[in-house]
This record gives C-alpha cells, sequence and structure tokens, in this order.
C-alpha cells in the first residue's frame, strides 16, 4: 500500500499538461519575445524532457535570427535522441519494439520525440547550416531527416506526403555548391512525392537544358510552362518561411466501469490545431510591379496528426496492457483491504493512467517557400504576410549569380524575417550580422 500511495501521490503532483508547464514560454514566444522564451525553454525544468528543452529552444531562437544559437540548442536535443536514430536508421523493427516497451506510464518515460518531430529537427538544423553558409552541413543534415523519414514509412507501411523540407533545403545546398545534377534529383523526388510541386518542377525545368535531361521533364513542361525568361546575370533571392503554429496535443480517454464498483481507464493524446491567420508570405521589390508568393513544401500539421494517428495504434496495446494490470491489482487491494484497498488501486488507475500530451509547440504549421531572380544590382525587399503585416528588410546589393536567402516565419498575424547574403547598402534598424553566402556560377540558370 506505501508503493501504490507513493506512485499515486507522485503522479498527481506531476498532473500538470505540458501546455501548462510551458505555458509562460509559449506566450512569450507567441508575443516575439524570443529571447526570454528561449531562455525560459533552455531551463529542463520547463519542459522536463531534454529533447524538448533543446527543441523549443532552438525554435525560439532560430524564429529570432539567432543560427549559431538555434544550433547549439538543436544539437543538444539531437543528442538525446542519437541513439534511437541510430537504430531507427538501421532497422524500422527496432523502432517499432522501442515504441512498445512497457511503462507504467509514458509521461514517466524520458521524451524523445514524434517520428516526425525527430525528422523536423534535422531539417531545423539544416535551415541552421544554411544560414551560416555552412553548405555541406545543411545538406548532410537534411539527408538525415529524410532517411529517418524512410524508417517511419517502413514501421507504419505507407508514404507520407513530407520530405520537402528535406529536399528543398538539400537542393538548394547543391544548386549553391553548383552541384545541379544533385539538385535535380532532390527535386525530382519533391515532385514525386507530391510536396512543394509547382516549386520543384520549375527548378526541374530550369536545371533540365544544363543537363541535357529535357525529355525528364516534358511533362512537367505541359502542366507548368516553360522555362521563362530571366535577367541576365540574374541573382536569386528565395524565401523560406515558417508560417503559423504547428498542432497540440489533447487528451482522449475513456473510463469503463467493470463488476464490483472497477473499473479500467485508456487514455491516448490527439492533436489539436491552432487558428491560422496567415495562409502565405510573399516577397517582393520595392516599385516593382511583380512578387512571388509563397507555395507549401511541409504541411507540419497534417504530417504530425498522419503520424501521431499510426502511432495509436501502437498507444492503444500499451494503454490497454496497463488496463488489465491495473484491474488486477485493484482486484488484490479490495481482497485484502476491504473498501480501502478498493479506493487505493481506483485512485491509482487515475493518477498513473494519462496521455502523454508532450509535443514540439513551436513547430510552425507549415514550412514555405518562393524563389525570385532579379536583376543584378541593389533591390529594397519586403516580406508581406497574407492576412497580416509586411516587414521592410533594407536595401541590398546583389551580384551576377549570387543567391540570397530570406528566412521568416509568420506567427498570428506578425511576420519575422532575416536577410542572410546581399551586401546592405542602407542603414540596418538593428544591429545584425549576416554572413556571407557561397554564389554560384554566374552563367548557370
Amino acid at each position: 500500500m506505501r508503493v501504490i500511495g507513493a506512485a499515486c501521490a507522485t503522479s498527481l503532483a506531476a498532473c500538470a499538461t505540458y501546455g501548462e508547464r510551458t505555458a509562460e514560454a509559449y506566450s512569450a514566444f507567441e508575443a516575439g519575445r524570443f529571447a526570454q522564451a528561449e531562455s525560459e525553454y533552455a531551463d529542463p525544468k520547463t519542459t522536463d524532457s531534454a529533447f524538448l528543452s533543446g527543441a523549443e529552444a532552438g525554435m525560439a531562437a532560430l524564429t529570432g535570427g539567432d543560427f549559431a544559437g538555434a544550433q547549439t540548442h538543436f544539437d543538444r536535443a539531437h543528442e538525446e535522441v542519437r541513439e534511437l536514430e541510430d537504430r531507427a536508421l538501421v532497422s524500422a523493427t527496432d523502432l517499432g519494439e522501442t515504441l512498445l516497451s512497457f511503462a507504467l506510464n509514458d509521461t514517466f518515460k524520458a521524451y524523445e520525440g514524434e517520428g516526425f518531430e525527430r525528422v523536423m529537427l534535422h531539417g531545423c538544423l539544416a535551415i541552421t547550416y544554411l544560414a551560416q553558409g555552412q553548405l555541406e552541413g545543411a545538406y548532410v543534415e537534411a539527408r538525415r531527416a529524410n532517411k529517418l523519414l524512410e524508417s517511419e514509412e517502413a514501421l507504419y507501411e505507407k508514404r507520407y506526403a513530407a520530405g520537402g523540407l528535406g529536399h528543398f533545403l538539400s537542393a538548394l545546398a547543391y544548386e549553391m555548391l553548383d552541384q545541379p545534377s544533385e539538385a535535380f534529383i532532390d527535386y525530382q523526388r519533391m515532385v514525386e512525392k507530391g510536396v512543394g510541386k509547382e516549386l520543384a518542377a520549375r527548378a526541374m525545368i530550369r536545371l533540365a537544358p544544363r543537363l541535357q535531361r529535357e525529355s525528364d521533364v516534358e511533362p512537367l513542361i505541359a502542366t507548368f510552362g516553360g522555362d521563362p525568361a530571366r535577367p541576365e546575370g540574374a541573382a536569386t533571392i528565395v524565401l523560406l518561411a515558417g508560417v503559423g503554429a504547428g498542432p497540440f496535443k489533447q487528451e482522449a480517454g475513456i473510463s469503463i466501469p467493470i463488476d464490483g464498483g472497477k473499473f479500467v481507464q485508456w487514455a491516448v493524446p490527439v492533436h489539436a490545431v491552432r487558428p491560422q491567420p496567415v495562409s502565405s508570405l510573399v516577397l517582393r521589390l520595392a516599385g516593382a510591379s511583380e512578387s512571388v508568393r509563397t507555395t507549401v513544401i511541409e504541411d507540419v500539421g497534417k504530417v504530425a496528426k498522419e503520424n501521431l494517428d499510426d502511432r495509436i495504434a501502437w498507444l492503444a496495446a500499451k494503454s490497454a496492457v496497463r488496463a488489465a494490470l491495473k484491474y488486477e491489482l485493484t482486484d488484490k487491494l479490495e481482497d485484502e483491504h476491504g473498501l480501502l484497498g478498493l479506493l487505493a488501486g481506483d485512485i491509482f488507475t487515475i493518477a498513473t493512467e494519462r496521455a502523454d500530451l508532450r509535443a514540439w509547440q513551436t513547430l510552425p504549421d507549415t514550412w514555405q517557400a518562393a524563389r525570385a531572380f532579379v536583376a543584378p544590382g541593389t533591390h529594397q525587399i519586403i516580406v508581406d504576410a497574407d492576412g497580416g503585416s509586411s516587414v521592410a528588410l533594407g536595401s541590398f546589393e546583389l551580384s551576377p549569380g549570387e543567391t540570397m536567402i530570406v528566412f521568416a516565419r509568420s506567427l498570428g498575424t506578425r511576420v519575422y524575417a532575416y536577410p542572410i547574403g546581399g551586401r546592405r547598402t542602407d542603414t540596418p534598424a538593428a544591429p545584425a550580422t549576416v554572413p556571407a553566402v557561397p554564389t554560384v556560377d554566374p552563367a548557370s540558370p
């Protein structure tokens, strides 16, 4: 009875949900106080999870434009799940056995992320490498993200409409390293998976003549049109954006009365979506008549729901086993201690059968991207949120063939954007360090 009492006390003391424990940190993040959010999430007591501490703090830093700080936090999260990832990359069966491992309550275990969250972690790491001009690191992380996705697909025997972020980042890095054939393969995989298809198809059409692969893109030209004319020696501006706020978890459970006043408790997490006031972002140049709108390359909210739905069968099996064991325990306690034992068993069941609501809450609802080809020279760059605010980044000079990246994130109706590359020709509103980004051969398409 003393052991039961201790377990009940521990469970009831920790009954605050993940959302409740992190409410202050998430509120700071949502309000744009990214340094505060980063600091609070970095404190292990906030999340009670080393993986989520690194992931959440990393996203706060990334959204605030601190790419080096974000990388440090994301690396910390990766260290917590490296062993699990290595097993997953060797065998999906090993990953499944890990998911089915018995626990008194899922919330008592160290949280190692949902499968899609581990995929997203490496996508985010790729962004931090890309933002710091470390192109090899970017495509290494993007490759790992896609390998982990393939492991999840093998485990659940399905194909997710996912992987667009990893493939796009990998392709972008390869183009900037002047390896168009490798970039073409990544774009081709995006088209095959149906993620960011229009953006990827146009990139394939653009690269095909240089690779003598015109016949491979004839079906795409029929759908999307030919390669449009670009300014001579065109520079490139790529807008990469996290749009909106991703889903969070809620508990779905049912108590089933059985003979003798006893019952069994069954609980699993389900995803709940947040309102998304901004649907996309627009990249435009001051004084120009044309603009480009982002397209979705990764639907995080959709993939998160599908991935959790696929895992529900595993969770339900675990929950059913626990319910049966707790029923037997309650029955035994009643035999030995009468009504007091029955009461203790019921309290123990309620206290220990809780759905695990831990989740990476600062992820965006979607990852989106757009690409603009502009004449070399000086341009004033503006990012608009469709349904929200705008941000003027300032004036930047771009050389022929240069690639500039703009990383952006929308939260509510506000948009935050950070230029990477180019040479600023006006005075920035606040001091900022903009790392150099390699350029491609000006003669390349």
